[in-house]
């Protein structure tokens, strides 16, 4: 645990994340707005929607996939590309003079998908299992295409594409890496044993459900050292058609073996608001930095940071709305609304339209 005095510290309050110095105890969570430009590269404005809003102590990025595999949603950006890392270079160099720090989500995921993203053929997963829900493809709307089973001989290939993402990153400028092990995809499909029905190395047992997901935290570590690499995980989610017939046994063993590779922050879905809480358990078990997201607003984060079940709190559509919200929340002004129906650019809309022209209070 971080030694200190709990109510010496507020969501103003610096924090040391590893060796980097945030300024406060806001992280911008990561949300896909579905803008990247042609090659999947991100797109130009996305250096001024970033910067905007890094008065926050810590941004991660969009989910960003690490191979054309990885795929499931229009106009979300990757890095697997030259192109894709020198379109990120703009937004890391945009966030750094504007004093924040940035680390960018590492994502695949799987068989939330359509084969239309991969000429014809199905996505992928642990298992042929199909999830229920749609995607958004160049032709509209569509079902979830259902996934093949990985062969065991495949996934060196992917932990391979989670390295590359993971040293484009490095090349790219960011501060660290947040891998995505959650929300259903890839690495959620392997861990949880609604999604994972294998018979081989990677099914059954607990143990061989996280071997995957541990061989992705393994690689990627081995490219920043583990400080700088968070792991995000949802426990108690249950979008996408995932489930698990122990999650607190699962995740514990899962924060557990993040823990004994000293991680530097596991980011925990937990609303302060659900019924059924996890990070009481998870906090106990992790010795590195602790990030609660889902819902939270000035008040539960507040509390959240005083009663030290939390060292930092994600905030997501309230980031989306109000870029300078850390300042808002200190000067207890009105925050401005955000509006749904442009969170994803997927018409012929301005790309600017809800990303980049929401104003600062001043």
């Amino acid at each position: 645990m971080n030694f200190h005095d709990p109510k010496a510290n507020t969501l103003f309050s610096p924090y040391e994340l590893g060796s980097q110095k945030l300024k406060n105890r806001f992280v911008m969570s990561p949300m896909t707005r579905s803008r990247a430009v042609d090659g999947r590269v991100p797109n130009p404005i996305a250096a001024e929607y970033y910067a905007q809003r890094a008065s926050a102590g810590l941004i991660i990025t969009e989910a960003t996939q690490v191979s054309p595999q990885g795929i499931g949603y229009i106009r979300t950006p990757g890095i697997h590309s030259k192109e894709q890392v020198e379109g990120w270079k703009k937004v890391t160099g945009a966030v750094h003079k504007a004093g924040g720090k940035i680390f960018l989500q590492l994502w695949h995921v799987g068989r939330i998908s359509h084969s239309d993203f991969h000429d014809g053929k199905p996505p992928v997963s642990a298992s042929a299992i199909a999830a229920e829900g749609k995607t958004w493809t160049q032709e509209g709307q569509k079902d979830y295409s259902k996934p093949r089973a990985l062969d065991a001989s495949e996934l060196p290939g992917i932990v391979e594409d989670f390295r590359r993402g993971a040293q484009n990153a490095k090349d790219a400028g960011f501060d660290g890496v947040e891998i995505h092990g959650a929300n259903g995809y890839l690495l959620d499909q392997f861990t949880r044993d609604g999604t994972n029905k294998r018979t081989d190395n990677y099914g059954g047992s607990l143990e061989n459900r996280l071997r995957f997901p541990l061989e992705v935290v393994d690689t990627v570590v081995k490219v920043w050292g583990p400080e700088r690499v968070g792991y995000r995980l949802s426990p108690y989610f249950t979008g996408h058609s995932m489930s698990d017939s122990n999650p607190l046994a699962t995740f514990s063993q899962l924060t557990d073996e993040l823990n004994k590779r000293k991680l530097g922050y596991i980011h925990v879905i937990d609303s302060p608001k659900a019924a059924q809480r996890i990070t009481p358990v998870l906090r106990e078990l992790f010795d590195g930095t602790y990030i609660v997201a889902e819902g939270f607003d000035a008040e539960s984060a507040a509390d959240a940071i005083a009663r030290d079940e939390a060292d930092l709190v994600a905030f997501g559509k309230p980031f989306i709305s109000n870029p300078d919200l850390p300042e808002r929340y200190k000067k207890n002004a009105k925050l401005a609304e955000w509006d749904a129906a442009t969170f994803y650019a997927g018409g012929p809309k301005d790309d600017t339209q809800g990303y980049t022209d929401y104003p600062a209070l001043a």
